[in-house]
């Protein structure tokens, strides 16, 4: 037989519940339906994927719960007269829904960087991100190796510097069909 560690046994139960979309599952998603867009939470929903991002329970470090609009992004209707092919009002974000709310999430907590995020939860609407945030100015932080790393990267989430943010810049990849994209799109344009 087996055995499973606590991490996994959790890791294991939210699995479950979002692929059955269990009666907790709903009632969750529900509640946090109710509350404000960007909410500060005292802990964790999943504290496995919390942990695995850098997440410590300790002063300076907390959570961040962001509700994302799902879908594509409605643009303005044009007041003035416009070329056909240039009338389209619905385009895709070229960012992702988790890049976005950590950058909501950032420019809510101005005093804080954004450490990570994960993916909690979603409806038929919004998608809800938990974003592990890190207070600039907390001792406790500045005194953390890696932590004070972080917070001196003024921006992090909005300068794409974040995992989400890297993603949507294209830097995951290396080598061979990457090479435009490093030091960045516009930086290679430029040359």
């Amino acid at each position: 037989m087996v055995f499973m560690g606590y991490s996994k046994y959790v890791e294991k139960q939210f699995r479950q519940e979002y692929k059955e979309r269990s009666e907790e599952y709903r009632n969750r998603l529900a509640e946090w339906r109710s509350q404000e867009p960007i909410v500060r939470i005292e802990r964790p929903t999943n504290p496995v994927r919390a942990r695995e991002l850098g997440y410590k329970a300790k002063q300076g470090v907390f959570i961040v719960r962001v509700r994302v609009k799902r879908g594509l992004r409605k643009r303005p209707k044009p007041r003035a007269g416009r070329k056909p092919s240039k009338m389209g009002r619905f385009y895709a974000y070229r960012k992702s829904l988790q890049a976005v709310a950590e950058e909501r999430a950032s420019a809510k907590f101005s005093n804080a960087e954004v450490l990570n995020s994960y993916f909690v939860g979603e409806d038929g609407t919004n998608k809800f991100y938990e974003v592990i945030m890190l207070d600039r100015g907390n001792p406790a932080i500045l005194a953390d190796k890696t932590y004070s790393k972080i917070v001196a990267q003024k921006g992090r989430a909005a300068r794409g510097l974040t995992s989400a943010g890297k993603r949507h810049r294209g830097l995951n990849k290396k080598g061979k069909g990457s090479f435009k994209v490093r030091p960045s799109v516009r930086a290679r344009e430029r040359a």
